[in-house]
């Protein structure tokens, strides 16, 4: 708009006429702004969505990484208890054979 068009704008519309113009710009630049702004909002939330999707996922994957390692410990332990008290039976049973052994040659000498 140049300057003469300006001037005979205000000369019809007066004062509050330019005003109200000016009012009902801004309101329309709010609207717009805010319709912008709820885009962009639509958008976080499917984003945070997809987010949250993925943290669940990870979160259960790891969950079961966590399981499994203390299943396999869970086992390990449980084989080397075993091997231990095979071993500790086995040791027993050589223990008493040399006890056994021991009690025969000592028993053998005196007589």
């Amino acid at each position: 708009m140049d300057i003469a068009q300006m001037i005979e704008l205000y000369g019809q519309l007066g004062a509050m006429g330019i005003m109200t113009l000016g009012f009902l710009y801004l309101l329309n630049n709010l609207v717009v702004s805010q319709k912008d702004q709820s885009e962009d909002l639509d958008d976080i939330k499917k984003d945070i969505s997809k987010m949250q999707t993925e943290i669940n996922s990870c979160y259960t994957i790891s969950v079961k990484l966590i399981d499994s390692v203390n299943a396999f410990k869970t086992s390990i332990n449980d084989k080397m208890d075993r091997r231990h008290e095979s071993l500790m039976k086995e040791v027993d049973d050589l223990s008493d054979k040399i006890s056994y052994m021991s009690g025969r040659l000592n028993g053998s000498g005196k007589s």
